[in-house]
C-alpha cells in the first residue's frame, strides 16, 4: 500500500490523463450508446436487426479507420492528439442529439465509435505502456479506472434523467461534459512524461530481443492465436450490453432493475483491474493470460439460466472480472510480446480487431433474435466459444512465451 500511494505521488500527473482519456472513451461505448436503443428504435421506426446492422456498419467502418489512425499515437503527443480526438467526439455527440433521419445514424456511430472507444482509449493505453516499464501494469490499471467510473454512474444517471429529459438533450450534456476535457488534458500534459525525442532512448524490446513492426507482428503467428481472444470479451460484453434493454424485458423486468446492479460488474471490473495490474508486475503476462477469460464461461451460462436478479449479480460478477483483467493484461501483452517502439501501430491493428468484435456482436444477436433465436439459447454458446478461447491461448502461451527476455 505503502508503495502504491508513493507511486500515485510521484506519477499522478501522468496517470490522470489516461483516467481522463478512458472516461470521456465512454461517450462513444456501446454501454452508454446502447442506454437510447428503445428511444432510438422508436424514434427511427427500427427492429432489433436493423438496429444492430446500423451500428456494425458504423462500428465496422471505424474499425478499418484504426488500422490507419492509431499509428498516429507513435508520432504525435498525447496532449496534442488527444485535443483533436475529444473535439471530434464532442461533433459526434451534437450529431446524435441533432439526428432526424435514419440514414445518418451509420455515420453518426462511426464517429461516436471511432473517436470514443476507439481513439481515446487508444491513446491512453499507449501512453501508459510508453511511459511505464516496470510499473506498466499499475498504470494500464489505474488509467482504466476513467471507464469503470463511468460504467458506474453512467447507465444509472441516464436512465434515471431519461424520465426527465430527452435522449437528445442528454447527448448535448455528454458534449458538454466532452469540451471540458480538452483544456484539463492540455493543462495535466504541459509537459509530458516522455518527449518525443527521448522516445528511442526508452524502447523496450520484445520477442528474441526484437522491435517488432507491425508488418512482423501481423505475419508472427503468436498474432493471430491472439485474435479470438481480442474478439469474444469486445464482441459479446458489447452484445449483453447492445441488448440490455430486450434482455430486460424478456426476463419481465423493468429497465432500471436491470441497470441498478450494473455497478456490481464496475466494481468487481475495478478490483479486477488493480488485482491484475499487480499481478502482471509481479508475475508477467503469459502466467496470467491463458486464465483470464474463464469467467466468461460462468458469466454468459448464468446470463441464459437467470429465472432472477441473482443470476444476472452472478453473471455480472464473473464478466466483471474478465472485463478488469481484460484492459491492463492485454494492452502489456503487446507491450512485453513485440516491444514499445512501434507500439502504436501495432496496437491500432489490435484496436481494430476489438472494434471490430464489438461491431458483430450486436448484429449478430440482433439479427438472431429476429430469426427467433433467444438471447438464453445464443448464451450458451457464447459460454462454449470462450473454452475454445482459453484453449487458443494456452498454446499460444507454450509455444512464445520462451521467446522472451528473463524477467528481471
Amino acid at each position: 500500500m505503502t508503495d502504491t500511494l508513493a507511486f500515485l505521488r510521484q506519477n499522478g500527473r501522468w496517470l490522470l490523463p489516461g483516467v481522463l482519456l478512458t472516461f470521456l472513451s465512454c461517450f462513444g461505448q456501446t454501454f452508454f450508446i446502447s442506454l437510447f436503443a428503445g428511444e432510438i428504435r422508436e424514434t427511427f421506426d427500427l427492429s432489433h436487426s436493423a438496429w444492430g446492422n446500423i451500428y456494425a456498419i458504423g462500428t465496422l467502418a471505424s474499425a478499418v479507420l484504426m488500422v490507419w489512425a492509431g499509428v498516429l499515437t507513435d508520432h504525435f503527443r498525447v496532449r496534442s492528439l488527444g485535443a483533436v480526438v475529444l473535439a471530434l467526439l464532442i461533433a459526434a455527440c451534437l450529431a446524435m442529439a441533432g439526428a432526424h433521419a435514419a440514414w445518418t445514424l451509420p455515420f453518426v456511430i462511426f464517429a461516436l465509435r471511432f473517436a470514443g472507444q476507439g481513439m481515446l482509449s487508444h491513446i491512453a493505453v499507449v501512453a501508459m505502456a510508453r511511459w511505464f516499464v516496470a510499473t506498466r501494469g499499475r498504470a494500464l490499471a489505474i488509467a482504466g479506472l476513467g471507464f469503470s467510473f463511468g460504467e458506474a454512474i453512467l447507465p444509472i444517471a441516464v436512465v434515471s434523467v431519461l424520465s426527465a429529459e430527452t435522449w437528445r438533450g442528454i447527448w448535448i450534456i455528454a458534449a458538454c461534459v466532452v469540451f471540458a476535457g480538452i483544456p484539463t488534458l492540455i493543462w495535466l500534459l504541459n509537459q509530458e512524461r516522455t518527449p518525443k525525442s527521448m522516445a528511442a532512448s526508452q524502447d523496450v524490446a520484445g520477442m528474441n530481443g526484437h522491435h517488432w513492426t507491425r508488418r512482423a507482428a501481423l505475419s508472427h503467428g503468436l498474432f493471430w492465436l491472439m485474435v479470438p481472444a481480442l474478439i469474444g470479451p469486445s464482441a459479446f460484453s458489447t452484445a449483453f450490453f447492445f441488448q440490455q434493454v430486450h434482455f430486460a424485458e424478456i426476463k419481465g423486468w423493468e429497465h432500471i432493475e436491470l441497470v441498478r446492479f450494473f455497478p456490481v460488474f464496475t466494481l468487481t471490473g475495478i478490483a479486477a483491474m488493480l488485482g491484475t495490474g499487480w499481478a502482471l508486475d509481479r508475475f508477467g503476462t503469459p502466467k496470467l493470460l491463458p486464465w483470464f477469460q474463464l469467467p466468461m464461461v460462468a458469466a454468459f451460462i448464468a446470463f441464459s439460466l437467470a429465472n432472477s436478479t441473482t443470476g444476472v449479480f452472478v453473471g455480472l460478477v464473473m464478466m466483471g472480472l474478465t472485463a478488469g483483467a481484460n484492459g491492463p493484461l492485454v494492452s502489456a501483452f503487446w507491450a512485453e510480446f513485440y516491444g514499445t517502439r512501434h507500439i502504436g501501430a501495432i496496437k491500432s491493428a489490435a484496436a481494430a480487431v476489438m472494434v471490430l468484435g464489438s461491431a458483430i456482436g450486436p448484429a449478430i444477436t440482433g439479427t438472431l433474435v429476429d430469426l427467433g433465436v433467444g438471447l438464453g439459447t445464443q448464451y450458451v454458446g457464447v459460454s462454449l466459444y470462450f473454452i475454445v478461447v482459453c484453449a487458443t491461448i494456452t498454446l499460444g502461451m507454450s509455444r512464445y512465451a520462451n521467446s522472451l527476455a528473463p524477467r528481471a
